[in-house]
């Protein structure tokens, strides 16, 4: 069972949905258990439900190709922002693009070391890393803004 919530959470962390979070966890235990008769890892469940949500934007047509510089949203106003409700940092989060979600929460929630992380989203260090900076520049600019 803890498994399986480490896995929503983790689905979360990439769709920032909550039903679409249950859904890719569900679908990728049942796709893992179907296969292999067992999720044995948190590897194999967490590589399954990111192969699962990549097909989903590629079948959506969700998936753009943002330059480095872009952002694909505003950070919120600062009176849309009411400090230290969970409101606010949901909305943070939301402003950011799902990679960047994606390495917050393997590095920062599960524990994970950016090479850790790299391995398992199939990146370089080095990408992770600049989506890291990328991330937390974002999140204390629209905090800033909000101060």
């Amino acid at each position: 069972m803890e498994l399986l919530q480490s896995g929503f959470r983790y689905a979360l962390s990439l769709t920032h949905h909550r039903q679409d979070a249950e859904d890719l966890a569900q679908e990728a235990w049942l796709n893992l258990c179907r296969r292999y008769g067992a999720a044995r890892s948190r590897a194999a469940l967490y590589t399954a439900i990111r192969n699962l949500f990549i097909d989903r934007c590629r079948r959506n047509r969700v998936v753009g190709f943002d330059s480095l510089e872009a952002s694909p949203a505003d950070p919120p106003a600062a009176e849309t922002l009411a400090a230290g409700t969970c409101d606010d940092l949901d909305q943070l989060l939301g402003s950011l693009r799902p990679g960047e979600r994606e390495v917050i929460f393997l590095h920062h929630i599960e524990g994970h070391t950016a090479e850790e992380v790299g391995v398992l989203t199939r990146q370089p260090r080095g990408t992770v890393l600049s989506l890291l900076h990328r991330a937390f520049k974002k999140l204390r600019a629209a905090t800033t803004a909000s101060g």
